[in-house]
């Protein structure tokens, strides 16, 4: 079964290629949000030496949310031309671990952070939003060998690792039918309820912000 992965929620991009067991193709790189040239690039390479994926997988988060719907609208028009099958899967469960239990933690913007916890490449709690001193507490009850992640630097939180999802590790879940994929139409997850702006009516025109 030859399967694309593609990975584009943190500051680490990464895109993988295996073929059952065998990994042929894996490479990172730093994903600047405004330029995903580098993204596109790999993408070029590998459809062009390996052909059409039978299974795509994506990385839906949460993080980067522009950066998530680039990799989905990637892999949709992919899926369109080869006839693949297309899956997501949280990003936050595809980090290298030396453990098989361990959080992931993020800013979530607004004064608050994310929470999650993982446990054999599931997710098992959260994400689960938290204030500061909020989330101190929630980590200082964890046991003392669960390792903490996080994929951008979090000064405030001494006890955080830097570390990133991958797609070398994605491509491998993917072959696991057991695991709780998501299927399309694929969109990333959302730490809050989406926001819509309404539109305002002004002296009997619709004015749209």
């Amino acid at each position: 079964m030859k399967i694309l992965a593609l990975e584009l929620s943190t500051p680490r991009g990464s895109l993988s290629w295996c073929d059952g067991q065998v990994d042929l193709f894996a490479h990172e790189w730093p994903n600047d949000r405004k330029n995903s040239a580098a993204f596109f690039e790999n993408l070029d390479v590998v459809t062009k030496k390996f052909g059409a994926p039978d299974v795509i997988i994506v990385g839906l988060g949460p993080g980067s949310y522009a950066g998530t719907r680039i990799a989905i609208s990637a892999a949709i028009g992919l899926q369109r031309s080869s006839g693949a099958r297309l899956i997501g899967f949280p990003s936050i469960c595809a980090i290298e671990s030396a453990e098989a239990d361990y959080c992931v933690i993020g800013d979530a913007r607004r004064k608050s952070f994310f929470f999650a916890r993982i446990s054999g490449n599931e997710l098992t709690e959260g994400p689960e939003l938290f204030g500061e001193e909020a989330l101190k507490s929630k980590l200082a009850s964890l046991r003392n060998y669960t390792p903490i992640f996080c994929s951008e630097s979090l000064p405030r939180f001494s006890q955080v690792t830097i570390c990133y999802p991958s797609a070398q590790l994605l491509a491998r879940l993917a072959q696991d039918a057991n695991r709780n994929f998501k299927l399309p139409p694929l969109e990333p997850m959302y730490l809050r309820e989406p926001h819509i702006t309404m539109p305002k009516i002004a002296g009997g025109r619709e004015i749209r912000l």
